[in-house]
């Protein structure tokens, strides 16, 4: 059985097909969001449209809060103008007439690490991604807890400067994400020197002291979010994902220094590096979509649209 799945983020919108457990191929394209979330799913059903391959049921990781058992958007901020309340799975459902899975997109790289990458011998793990913001996921028995309204682990919302949260008025003031994502490490690392304006351009320099020296006190911002997961979860495994955590200084620092943070009691937490990439959310939606499938033809559920 073919299955069409989407990857749908702010700066790109990454699409393949899959069969059989395996990513048969993969693209992608602009997602041009500020367009707005009309325009966004337009794209996505005209590249869809576009698949000279037969396909019966289609998958989406996307950025924004997603109703997972609707298949809508609970809340998108304005990365994607106009997304928040898109009925993704009605309308793709009603055109193309097979099932169609809708998940949060760190939700979909959290199973597809599960099913295929690091946690696939873990029962229970954290998954968290690193990049504009700090996304979150947490799996239990294989399965996604969403929480009461479909948005559990805002882990970019943890509070780690309880300082700054007092003083500041927007949502994250003072939150993990404020100080642990790419973006505040390029934030810290420009602030010393304006050249320093990515990833690339800070790791070039990794072995100046001054840099170097940076990266570490990036990293403990980045162990102070985990230690308070890993002592409210007691987790045996925590899975880094971003494209930062390619980078082995970063993920030798975190298991090098986690030990500062957390009590001995729970130094058994392995902390593992995301293996499948850029097709982590891709692969997520496989199993998601494989799996509507599956209940479709066992339950005979009705299509929406």
């Amino acid at each position: 059985m073919n299955i069409l799945v989407f990857d749908i983020g702010g700066t790109s919108i990454k699409y393949g097909l899959c069969r059989e457990d395996k990513l048969l191929w993969h693209k992608e394209c602009p997602t041009n969001a500020k367009l707005g979330g009309r325009f966004v799913l337009d794209k996505v059903i005209e590249l869809a449209e576009g698949v000279e391959e037969a396909f019966s049921a289609i998958g989406i990781s996307t950025a924004g809060q997603v109703d997972h058992k609707e298949g809508s958007i609970i809340y998108a901020n304005e990365n994607i103008p106009g997304y928040t309340g898109m009925e993704i799975r009605k309308e793709l459902e009603g055109i193309f007439r097979m099932p169609v899975a809708v998940e949060n997109d760190v939700n979909s790289a959290a199973i597809g690490e599960g099913a295929f990458g690091a946690g696939r011998e873990e029962g229970d793990f954290l998954c968290l991604t690193y990049g504009t913001g700090i996304g979150g996921a947490i799996v239990i028995d294989r399965e996604i807890y969403h929480g009461s309204s479909s948005s559990a682990a805002e882990f970019g919302a943890i509070v780690t400067h309880a300082e700054e949260k007092l003083r500041g008025n927007d949502p994250f003031d003072g939150c993990y994400e404020r100080y642990a994502s790419t973006t505040a490490l390029v934030k810290m690392a420009s602030a010393y020197d304006s050249e320093l304006t990515d990833g690339k351009k800070i790791f070039a320099r990794k072995n100046e002291d001054a840099v170097k020296r940076i990266l570490e006190l990036w990293v403990d911002e980045v162990l102070l979010g985990l230690s308070t997961l890993i002592h409210i979860f007691n987790p045996s495994c925590i899975v880094l994902g971003g494209g930062i955590m390619a980078e082995p200084m970063v993920t030798e620092l975190i298991s090098k220094n986690i030990s500062r943070f957390i009590m001995p009691s729970y130094s058994h937490v392995k902390i593992l590096k995301a293996q499948l990439g850029n097709t982590a959310g891709l692969m997520g939606a496989y199993v998601l979509a494989k799996r509507q499938s599956e209940m479709k033809n066992k339950y005979g559920l009705k299509l929406r649209g």
